[in-house]
């Protein structure tokens, strides 16, 4: 890891100091986002060891001081939600560009990570597309049954379409990735049957060119 990389990952978490919520890694607690800016990592060096440093920027940073912006601010429902994801984005992609370029990164290597953070061109960029599995990779091991939990009024059904439309998100090594963790039992029936209610999307998509 450069010098400069590492400066930038110790002012992320710095910045994600004051988050709230906490969680544990490792048997320590520390805030929510610094643990999950770890995990991002982890995943990401596992997945694709040659990645940029721009790539590892984006996973680390991607959700900087997300507990900023509280979904409560913005309408139930749909909508509601894309309007908080888009200022979410929008809230990491500036703050990252600021902790950048205070370390010298390049106008042009900020845009790439700003790219990145704000979830563009997915489906048509390789970057775009290994930061998209790596983030559905580690929701899939670590943020799952949270989910599961907090939503437990959900029928299988309806937790099936969730799990499918993540799979729709990821390209073949995601998939590959996300079906070798140690999942628990349900968890993989789970996956299992998502995958056959979208089986003929993600065999049109193994035809695609995004991975690396």
């Amino acid at each position: 890891m450069s010098d400069r990389l590492a400066r930038v990952f110790a002012d992320i978490d710095a910045a994600n100091a004051d988050d709230p919520r906490r969680d544990k890694l490792n048997g320590e607690e520390l805030p929510f986002e610094v643990v999950y800016s770890r995990r991002m990592l982890e995943r990401l060096e596992k997945m694709y060891p040659n990645a940029p440093e721009t790539l590892k920027i984006a996973a680390y940073g991607q959700h900087i001081r997300r507990f900023d912006i509280p979904r409560s601010d913005f309408p139930e429902g749909r909508k509601g939600y894309n309007q908080w994801r888009k200022a979410c984005r929008e809230h990491h992609a500036e703050l990252l560009g600021e902790i950048m370029r205070k370390h010298g990164y390049s106008e042009e290597e900020i845009a790439e990570v700003q790219k990145l953070v704000r979830k563009e061109q997915l489906k048509r960029d390789k970057l775009s597309q290994a930061l998209e599995n790596v983030v559905d990779v580690v929701f899939v091991e670590h943020y799952l049954q949270p989910f599961i939990d907090k939503y437990a009024h959900y029928d299988e059904e309806k937790l099936i379409d969730i799990v499918a439309k993540t799979l729709l998100k990821m390209s073949p090594k995601g998939h590959q990735e996300a079906l070798s963790l140690d999942l628990p039992e349900e968890h993989r029936a789970l996956i299992g049957k998502a995958i056959e209610k979208v089986k003929p999307q993600l065999e049109r998509m193994a035809s695609a060119d995004l991975d690396w």
